[in-house]
């Protein structure tokens, strides 16, 4: 296989050329492992490597909508039997882990084939993708700067083309932030789309969603039509399906009323490239046909920063003590990141009756956006205040939350919102920053109706096509 016919392709394209004989799954993985091997020194995107497994899968493919479509899975609730998800800490163990996610078994029987692990933060508590375990991942636009995170490595590897489609989720943005860091589309799925079994019913009350990061939005749509559902004993399940979301690409979105916001909820400043690119997709969307009217739910100034902190460092102190109970010992002083040790210092101190209330305080918040969604289908804001920031602008070894994460408070005002009341996000890569970044745009939909999106996803990138302004720039 020639390098242009598996850079021109997505995966659902490569899957069509494994259905008609013209490559095989044996050949695919070759193409990835090789590009791997090329690109990975610079932009540390993988961080296990898996080739005997993928060679093996590719011998022996699964007949699914993605046969043969060589795949990486993240270092975060990504788990396959037989090798460690280190969530990039090293206090977690290195064990193997006993049994396939559900997620993981979904994407097997999707046919993809498994080529190794991805970066992410420790915890996968940061907007970027740098790790004291792992060492940065890099962005593919320019090195020097993120890739967004907790996916980033995902988002690295899916950009610079070693693969086609790539896991990841999203507790507060981390398959949003990294798409729009790195030009890709990303969809956070309505809450309980995605089944978190076996060993989570949710995660952060239910803030963790899983799907992938993608080129184009009808690998996105055909992978949730893989592995969205329920599993026996889930906590509670999305609204019902009716139909497939690969379809939904295919039809128009009729005439939508859509919000946009083009300033930060807690007042802060956006970027000028974050405002110009809402600004000419607005226009678009309005020559497209759509009622646009600038508009924003009635958020509080504070919100969501003040509820994120201690859910998240709660969060944060029950995997360390559950981790703590499986070694007999609590971590040592250089297995926590200064960073991560502090927000376990702050976690530990959120008492039971704290973390409900702030669930109550989340609940409120999702009533107030929700009562907003009821007269407007779809809210489109910039995914992120900025384009993609400088590594090392958030300093892992600042023992103060306050102040390592002082730098970038303001960088991710949109994402969390949609975590928090469940609701379906879709980052689009539409705009570029004046210096040659992207900047990603962001759409929100009423709770359970992803098929909007996806219509309007299709329609925009055929009006905006990002194929053509994003080109492939790593050979």
């Amino acid at each position: 296989m020639s390098f242009p016919e598996y850079a021109a392709n997505d995966a659902l394209g490569l899957a069509e050329l494994v259905r008609k004989g013209e490559v095989s799954p044996s050949e695919l993985a070759e193409e990835a492992i090789a590009r791997i091997e090329k690109h990975n020194p610079a932009l540390n995107a993988v961080i296990l490597k898996l080739y005997d497994l993928g060679r093996q899968m590719a011998k022996t493919p699964v007949e699914g909508p993605f046969k043969g479509v060589p795949f990486l899975l993240k270092d975060a609730f990504g788990d396959i039997a037989g090798y460690p998800t280190r969530l990039g800490s090293r206090f977690k163990s290195d064990e193997p882990v006993k049994e396939d996610a559900v997620l993981a078994k979904r994407f097997r029987a999707a046919g993809l084939t498994f080529l190794g692990k991805t970066n992410v933060p420790e915890f996968t508590l940061l907007p970027t993708t740098e790790s004291a375990l792992y060492g940065a991942a890099h962005n593919p636009w320019n090195v020097n700067h993120s890739t967004g995170g907790s996916s980033g490595g995902s988002a690295a590897a899916v950009a610079s083309g070693m693969v086609p489609i790539a896991h990841a989720n999203d507790s507060g943005g981390s398959i949003r932030i990294p798409a729009s860091s790195c030009g890709l589309v990303g969809l956070k799925p309505t809450r309980a789309r995605t089944s978190l079994g076996p060993d989570y019913g949710d995660v952060l009350s239910g803030l963790c969603h899983e799907h992938v990061l993608t080129r184009t939005v009808r690998d996105c749509a055909a992978m949730l039509d893989c592995i969205h559902g329920n599993e026996p004993g889930d906590p509670y399940v999305a609204p019902a399906v009716t139909g497939s979301f690969l379809d939904e690409t295919k039809r128009k979105p009729g005439k939508l009323r859509i919000a946009f916001s083009r300033t930060n909820p807690a007042g802060a400043p956006l970027h000028a490239d974050c405002v110009k690119g809402v600004e000419a997709t607005a226009k678009v969307l309005a020559d497209l046909g759509h009622e646009v009217v600038e508009a924003a739910p009635p958020l509080k100034a504070e919100e969501p920063g003040n509820l994120f902190l201690p859910l998240w460092a709660a969060w944060l102190a029950s995997e360390i003590e559950l981790e703590t109970a499986r070694r007999g010992r609590g971590p040592k002083d250089d297995e926590l990141e200064p960073l991560t040790r502090g927000l376990y210092e702050i976690g530990k101190t959120v008492s039971a009756a704290q973390y409900l209330m702030l669930v109550k305080e989340a609940q409120a918040l999702t009533r107030r956006v929700a009562g907003f969604m009821q007269t407007h289908d779809v809210w489109l804001t910039p995914t992120l205040a900025s384009p993609p920031i400088p590594l090392g602008l958030i300093n892992i070894n600042e023992p103060d939350p306050i102040a390592a994460f002082a730098p970038a408070v303001d960088y991710v005002p949109f994402t969390p919102i949609q975590n928090l009341t469940g609701q379906p996000a879709m980052s689009l890569p539409l705009a570029m920053s004046s210096d040659g970044l992207p900047v990603g745009m962001m759409f929100s939909a009423r709770f359970g109706n992803e098929a909007t999106l996806f219509r309007l996803a299709a329609q925009l990138e055929e009006a905006m096509p990002w194929r053509e302004r994003h080109p492939q720039i790593w050979n």
